[in-house]
Protein backbone atom coordinates (compact mmCIF):
# COMPACT_ATOMS: atom_id res chain seq x y z
CA UNK A 1 0.00 0.00 0.00
CA UNK A 2 1.59 3.47 -1.15
CA UNK A 3 2.66 5.67 1.95
CA UNK A 4 -0.30 8.56 1.31
CA UNK A 5 -3.00 5.55 1.86
CA UNK A 6 -1.38 4.61 5.34
CA UNK A 7 -2.82 8.02 6.14
CA UNK A 8 -6.20 7.69 4.89
CA UNK A 9 -8.99 7.07 7.38
CA UNK A 10 -10.40 3.41 7.97
CA UNK A 11 -13.68 4.29 6.75
CA UNK A 12 -15.95 7.10 6.09
CA UNK A 13 -17.63 9.22 8.77
CA UNK A 14 -15.99 6.98 11.11
CA UNK A 15 -16.00 9.47 14.29
CA UNK A 16 -19.26 10.67 13.59
CA UNK A 17 -20.54 7.45 13.67
CA UNK A 18 -18.75 6.86 16.82
CA UNK A 19 -20.50 10.30 18.25
CA UNK A 20 -23.84 9.21 16.73
CA UNK A 21 -23.92 6.15 19.17
CA UNK A 22 -24.40 8.42 22.16
CA UNK A 23 -26.05 11.39 20.51
CA UNK A 24 -27.84 12.65 17.46
CA UNK A 25 -26.94 14.59 14.77
CA UNK A 26 -28.31 17.82 15.73
CA UNK A 27 -26.90 16.96 19.35
CA UNK A 28 -23.54 16.85 18.55
CA UNK A 29 -23.17 19.68 16.48
CA UNK A 30 -25.78 22.13 17.94
CA UNK A 31 -26.89 22.81 14.50
CA UNK A 32 -31.26 22.75 12.85
CA UNK A 33 -31.72 20.16 10.50
CA UNK A 34 -31.77 23.66 7.74
CA UNK A 35 -28.24 23.92 8.42
CA UNK A 36 -27.18 20.37 8.41
CA UNK A 37 -28.75 19.63 5.47
CA UNK A 38 -27.30 23.23 4.11
CA UNK A 39 -23.44 21.84 4.12
CA UNK A 40 -24.46 19.08 2.01
CA UNK A 41 -25.90 21.41 -0.37
CA UNK A 42 -22.89 23.67 -0.23
CA UNK A 43 -20.75 21.22 -1.13
CA UNK A 44 -22.68 19.91 -3.67
CA UNK A 45 -22.83 23.51 -5.03
CA UNK A 46 -18.67 23.29 -4.87
CA UNK A 47 -18.27 20.00 -6.61
CA UNK A 48 -20.30 21.11 -9.44
CA UNK A 49 -18.24 24.16 -9.62
CA UNK A 50 -15.22 22.49 -9.99
CA UNK A 51 -16.16 19.97 -12.20
CA UNK A 52 -17.25 22.87 -14.38
CA UNK A 53 -13.99 24.67 -14.05
CA UNK A 54 -11.74 22.15 -14.88
CA UNK A 55 -14.22 20.95 -18.02
CA UNK A 56 -13.71 25.13 -18.92
CA UNK A 57 -10.09 25.00 -18.41
CA UNK A 58 -9.52 21.78 -20.85
CA UNK A 59 -11.59 23.33 -23.63
CA UNK A 60 -9.45 26.60 -23.41
CA UNK A 61 -12.39 29.04 -22.02
CA UNK A 62 -10.53 29.63 -18.86
CA UNK A 63 -6.77 30.82 -18.83
CA UNK A 64 -3.98 30.94 -16.62
CA UNK A 65 -3.50 27.48 -14.12
CA UNK A 66 -6.62 26.44 -12.21
CA UNK A 67 -6.13 24.17 -9.20
CA UNK A 68 -9.35 22.45 -8.34
CA UNK A 69 -10.62 20.57 -4.86
CA UNK A 70 -12.69 17.66 -5.36
CA UNK A 71 -12.54 15.47 -2.72
CA UNK A 72 -11.51 18.12 0.36
CA UNK A 73 -15.37 20.14 -0.13
CA UNK A 74 -15.59 18.83 3.62
CA UNK A 75 -12.59 20.77 4.84
CA UNK A 76 -14.13 24.68 3.06
CA UNK A 77 -17.90 23.52 4.75
CA UNK A 78 -16.81 22.30 7.69
CA UNK A 79 -15.18 24.98 8.69
CA UNK A 80 -16.77 27.36 7.95
CA UNK A 81 -20.38 26.72 9.28
CA UNK A 82 -19.14 27.81 12.87
CA UNK A 83 -18.17 31.23 11.68
CA UNK A 84 -20.56 34.29 11.83
CA UNK A 85 -21.49 36.28 8.26
CA UNK A 86 -19.03 38.88 9.70
CA UNK A 87 -16.27 36.96 10.31
CA UNK A 88 -13.39 36.25 8.12
CA UNK A 89 -11.46 34.23 6.21
CA UNK A 90 -8.05 34.13 4.14
CA UNK A 91 -7.62 31.79 1.22
CA UNK A 92 -5.31 29.26 -1.09
CA UNK A 93 -4.51 29.16 -4.66
CA UNK A 94 -7.05 26.41 -4.24
CA UNK A 95 -9.80 28.95 -3.05
CA UNK A 96 -12.92 28.39 -4.99
CA UNK A 97 -14.55 26.75 -2.26
CA UNK A 98 -13.33 28.43 0.76
CA UNK A 99 -15.07 31.53 -1.25
CA UNK A 100 -18.24 29.43 -1.83
CA UNK A 101 -18.47 28.20 1.45
CA UNK A 102 -18.07 31.72 2.37
CA UNK A 103 -21.22 32.59 0.56
CA UNK A 104 -19.46 34.22 -2.22
CA UNK A 105 -21.85 34.39 -5.68
CA UNK A 106 -20.95 31.35 -7.94
CA UNK A 107 -21.76 33.70 -11.11
CA UNK A 108 -19.60 36.48 -9.98
CA UNK A 109 -16.89 33.68 -9.04
CA UNK A 110 -17.14 32.02 -12.53
CA UNK A 111 -17.13 35.56 -14.05
CA UNK A 112 -13.88 35.75 -12.39
CA UNK A 113 -12.41 32.27 -13.70
CA UNK A 114 -13.17 33.63 -16.89
CA UNK A 115 -11.34 37.51 -16.30
CA UNK A 116 -15.01 38.96 -16.94
CA UNK A 117 -15.31 42.43 -15.75
CA UNK A 118 -18.49 40.84 -13.90
CA UNK A 119 -16.02 39.17 -11.89
CA UNK A 120 -15.43 40.04 -7.71
CA UNK A 121 -11.91 41.28 -9.29
CA UNK A 122 -13.21 42.74 -12.47
CA UNK A 123 -11.92 39.82 -14.09
CA UNK A 124 -8.33 41.13 -13.07
CA UNK A 125 -7.87 37.91 -9.94
CA UNK A 126 -8.37 35.53 -11.82
CA UNK A 127 -8.80 31.33 -10.20
CA UNK A 128 -6.41 32.32 -7.25
CA UNK A 129 -7.46 35.64 -6.58
CA UNK A 130 -10.87 35.97 -5.61
CA UNK A 131 -11.98 38.21 -3.26
CA UNK A 132 -15.37 39.72 -1.80
CA UNK A 133 -14.68 42.19 1.16
CA UNK A 134 -18.71 42.66 1.98
CA UNK A 135 -18.48 38.92 3.46
CA UNK A 136 -15.23 38.85 4.98
CA UNK A 137 -13.24 37.25 2.02
CA UNK A 138 -9.79 38.89 2.30
CA UNK A 139 -8.60 36.50 -0.72
CA UNK A 140 -7.40 33.87 -2.55
CA UNK A 141 -3.61 33.91 -2.76
CA UNK A 142 -1.34 32.70 -5.37
CA UNK A 143 1.46 32.82 -2.86
CA UNK A 144 2.15 29.60 -1.04
CA UNK A 145 0.99 30.60 2.71
CA UNK A 146 0.50 34.43 1.18
CA UNK A 147 -2.91 34.24 3.46
CA UNK A 148 -1.27 33.94 6.73
CA UNK A 149 0.26 37.57 7.45
CA UNK A 150 -3.17 38.84 6.30
CA UNK A 151 -5.09 36.54 8.87
CA UNK A 152 -3.01 38.05 11.24
CA UNK A 153 -3.56 41.77 10.81
CA UNK A 154 -7.46 40.28 10.18
CA UNK A 155 -7.26 38.80 13.43
CA UNK A 156 -5.44 41.90 15.25
CA UNK A 157 -7.58 44.72 13.91
CA UNK A 158 -10.78 42.40 15.18
CA UNK A 159 -8.88 42.64 18.53
CA UNK A 160 -8.29 46.03 18.72
CA UNK A 161 -11.59 47.00 17.46
CA UNK A 162 -13.26 44.68 20.11
CA UNK A 163 -15.85 43.83 17.29
CA UNK A 164 -15.84 39.90 18.36
CA UNK A 165 -15.08 38.50 14.99
CA UNK A 166 -12.71 35.74 14.33
CA UNK A 167 -10.43 34.76 11.38
CA UNK A 168 -10.12 31.13 9.72
CA UNK A 169 -6.96 31.44 8.07
CA UNK A 170 -6.95 27.95 5.72
CA UNK A 171 -3.22 26.75 4.23
CA UNK A 172 -2.23 23.43 2.87
CA UNK A 173 0.28 21.20 4.23
CA UNK A 174 3.00 22.73 1.58
CA UNK A 175 2.70 26.33 3.89
CA UNK A 176 4.03 24.74 7.05
CA UNK A 177 7.26 24.94 6.21
CA UNK A 178 6.64 28.75 5.36
CA UNK A 179 8.82 31.46 7.26
CA UNK A 180 5.55 33.70 7.88
CA UNK A 181 3.67 30.71 9.31
CA UNK A 182 6.43 30.31 12.02
CA UNK A 183 6.60 34.09 12.80
CA UNK A 184 2.88 34.78 12.93
CA UNK A 185 2.49 31.64 15.44
CA UNK A 186 4.78 33.30 17.75
CA UNK A 187 3.22 36.53 17.26
CA UNK A 188 -0.93 35.31 17.29
CA UNK A 189 -0.09 32.90 20.76
CA UNK A 190 1.58 36.20 22.73
CA UNK A 191 -1.17 38.53 21.35
CA UNK A 192 -3.62 36.15 22.00
CA UNK A 193 -5.10 36.79 18.65
CA UNK A 194 -8.92 36.01 17.65
CA UNK A 195 -7.12 33.42 14.71
CA UNK A 196 -8.04 29.73 13.62
CA UNK A 197 -4.73 28.49 11.69
CA UNK A 198 -6.45 25.90 9.48
CA UNK A 199 -4.06 23.20 7.30
CA UNK A 200 -5.50 20.89 4.41
CA UNK A 201 -2.95 17.97 4.61
CA UNK A 202 -4.08 16.56 1.16
CA UNK A 203 -0.68 14.72 1.42
CA UNK A 204 0.88 15.92 -1.16
CA UNK A 205 2.31 19.67 -1.71
CA UNK A 206 2.55 19.50 -5.37
CA UNK A 207 4.35 16.33 -6.22
CA UNK A 208 5.90 15.71 -3.13
CA UNK A 209 4.25 13.91 -0.79
CA UNK A 210 3.87 15.03 2.73
CA UNK A 211 6.28 12.76 4.57
CA UNK A 212 9.31 13.77 2.88
CA UNK A 213 8.75 17.14 3.35
CA UNK A 214 7.98 17.82 6.89
CA UNK A 215 9.74 17.01 9.99
CA UNK A 216 7.54 15.93 12.77
CA UNK A 217 8.33 14.88 16.06
CA UNK A 218 6.80 12.30 18.55
CA UNK A 219 3.66 14.29 18.81
CA UNK A 220 2.99 14.81 14.93
CA UNK A 221 1.39 17.62 13.00
CA UNK A 222 0.31 18.84 16.38
CA UNK A 223 3.88 19.04 17.52
CA UNK A 224 3.91 22.42 15.31
CA UNK A 225 1.16 24.78 17.55
CA UNK A 226 2.25 23.12 20.77
CA UNK A 227 6.21 24.78 20.30
CA UNK A 228 4.10 28.29 20.19
CA UNK A 229 1.49 27.05 23.50
CA UNK A 230 -0.66 27.21 20.77
CA UNK A 231 -3.97 24.44 21.38
CA UNK A 232 -4.34 22.09 18.25
CA UNK A 233 -6.43 19.32 16.87
CA UNK A 234 -6.40 17.11 14.21
CA UNK A 235 -9.58 16.28 12.11
CA UNK A 236 -11.19 13.75 9.16
CA UNK A 237 -11.11 15.89 6.53
CA UNK A 238 -13.67 13.78 4.63
CA UNK A 239 -15.66 13.85 7.31
CA UNK A 240 -17.59 17.12 7.15
CA UNK A 241 -19.13 17.24 10.75
CA UNK A 242 -15.78 16.38 12.34
CA UNK A 243 -14.45 19.08 11.05
CA UNK A 244 -17.26 21.61 12.05
CA UNK A 245 -17.37 19.81 15.68
CA UNK A 246 -12.84 20.63 15.68
CA UNK A 247 -13.24 24.01 14.31
CA UNK A 248 -15.79 25.08 15.94
CA UNK A 249 -14.27 24.66 18.94
CA UNK A 250 -11.38 27.02 18.01
CA UNK A 251 -13.45 29.61 16.97
CA UNK A 252 -15.56 29.76 20.27
CA UNK A 253 -12.33 29.78 22.40
CA UNK A 254 -10.80 32.44 19.91
CA UNK A 255 -13.80 34.77 19.91
CA UNK A 256 -13.95 34.12 23.92
CA UNK A 257 -10.63 35.84 23.87
CA UNK A 258 -8.33 32.81 24.73
CA UNK A 259 -5.77 33.41 21.74
CA UNK A 260 -5.48 30.90 18.68
CA UNK A 261 -6.01 27.70 17.68
CA UNK A 262 -4.61 25.48 15.10
CA UNK A 263 -6.90 22.79 13.44
CA UNK A 264 -5.26 20.21 10.95
CA UNK A 265 -7.44 18.29 8.97
CA UNK A 266 -6.33 15.17 6.95
CA UNK A 267 -8.02 15.14 3.13
CA UNK A 268 -7.57 14.24 -0.12
CA UNK A 269 -7.40 15.95 -3.43
CA UNK A 270 -9.17 13.61 -6.36
CA UNK A 271 -7.35 15.26 -8.88
CA UNK A 272 -3.92 16.61 -9.26
CA UNK A 273 -1.98 19.86 -8.18
CA UNK A 274 -3.65 21.91 -10.96
CA UNK A 275 -5.48 20.66 -13.85
CA UNK A 276 -2.91 19.62 -16.61
CA UNK A 277 -0.91 17.61 -13.39
CA UNK A 278 0.16 14.07 -15.18
CA UNK A 279 0.03 12.55 -11.56
CA UNK A 280 3.19 10.13 -12.52
CA UNK A 281 4.22 10.76 -8.72
CA UNK A 282 0.99 8.45 -7.45
CA UNK A 283 0.46 5.13 -7.18
CA UNK A 284 -2.03 4.53 -9.74
CA UNK A 285 -4.98 2.71 -7.66
CA UNK A 286 -4.58 5.64 -4.87
CA UNK A 287 -7.55 7.86 -6.44
CA UNK A 288 -10.12 5.10 -6.79
CA UNK A 289 -9.06 4.25 -2.77
CA UNK A 290 -9.48 7.72 -1.53
CA UNK A 291 -12.94 8.06 -3.20
CA UNK A 292 -14.54 5.27 -1.08
CA UNK A 293 -14.46 8.63 1.03
CA UNK A 294 -15.86 11.44 -0.74
CA UNK A 295 -17.41 13.72 1.84
CA UNK A 296 -20.58 14.27 -0.60
CA UNK A 297 -22.24 10.92 -1.17
CA UNK A 298 -21.20 9.31 2.75
CA UNK A 299 -22.69 12.60 4.22
CA UNK A 300 -25.43 12.42 1.81
CA UNK A 301 -26.29 8.90 3.14
CA UNK A 302 -26.17 9.78 7.54
CA UNK A 303 -28.36 12.37 6.78
CA UNK A 304 -30.87 9.66 5.02
CA UNK A 305 -30.32 7.71 7.81
CA UNK A 306 -30.94 10.44 10.68
CA UNK A 307 -34.55 11.44 8.69
CA UNK A 308 -32.82 14.84 8.15
CA UNK A 309 -33.66 14.15 4.24
CA UNK A 310 -34.30 11.66 2.06
CA UNK A 311 -33.06 10.24 -1.42
CA UNK A 312 -35.33 12.58 -3.54
CA UNK A 313 -33.72 15.83 -1.39
CA UNK A 314 -30.55 14.55 -2.36
CA UNK A 315 -31.39 14.12 -5.79
CA UNK A 316 -33.15 17.47 -6.08
CA UNK A 317 -30.24 19.23 -4.55
CA UNK A 318 -28.02 17.45 -6.99
CA UNK A 319 -29.98 19.02 -9.84
CA UNK A 320 -30.16 22.67 -8.30
CA UNK A 321 -26.16 22.57 -7.84
CA UNK A 322 -25.85 21.48 -11.67
CA UNK A 323 -28.77 24.54 -12.65
CA UNK A 324 -26.90 27.11 -10.60
CA UNK A 325 -23.59 26.23 -11.82
CA UNK A 326 -24.65 26.39 -15.67
CA UNK A 327 -26.26 29.80 -14.70
CA UNK A 328 -22.80 30.38 -13.78
CA UNK A 329 -21.06 29.42 -16.57
CA UNK A 330 -24.04 31.03 -19.07
CA UNK A 331 -23.81 34.37 -16.89
CA UNK A 332 -19.59 34.44 -17.51
CA UNK A 333 -19.82 33.77 -20.96
CA UNK A 334 -22.39 36.47 -21.41
CA UNK A 335 -20.24 39.18 -19.77
CA UNK A 336 -18.48 41.78 -21.58
CA UNK A 337 -14.53 41.41 -21.02
CA UNK A 338 -12.60 44.68 -19.42
CA UNK A 339 -11.65 47.43 -21.15
CA UNK A 340 -8.09 48.02 -22.40
CA UNK A 341 -8.22 51.31 -21.06
CA UNK A 342 -8.79 50.29 -17.69
CA UNK A 343 -5.53 48.18 -17.68
CA UNK A 344 -3.86 50.42 -14.95
CA UNK A 345 -7.23 50.87 -12.45
CA UNK A 346 -5.89 49.74 -9.14
CA UNK A 347 -2.35 48.94 -9.75
CA UNK A 348 -0.30 51.09 -7.17
CA UNK A 349 3.08 49.51 -7.70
Amino acid sequence: MARALRKSPATALARTVARLENASLTEITGLTAEQLCGMYRRMGLIREFEERSAALYRSGRIRGVTHTYQGQEAVAVGAVWPLNGDDYISSTHRGHAHVLAKGADEKHCMAELMGKVTGYCRGRGGSMHIADMSRGILGANGIVGGGIGLAAGSALASQMLGNGRVTVCFFGDGALNEGILHEVSNLASIWKLPCVFLCENNLYGMSGPVDEMLALGEDGFLGRPAAYGIPGAECDGMDVVDVFVGVKEAVDRARRGEGPGYVICHTYRFLGHHVGDPLTYRDKDEPALWRQLDPIPNYGRLLVEQALASSADLDTWSRESASAVEAAVEFAVGSPEPEVSTVLEGLFS
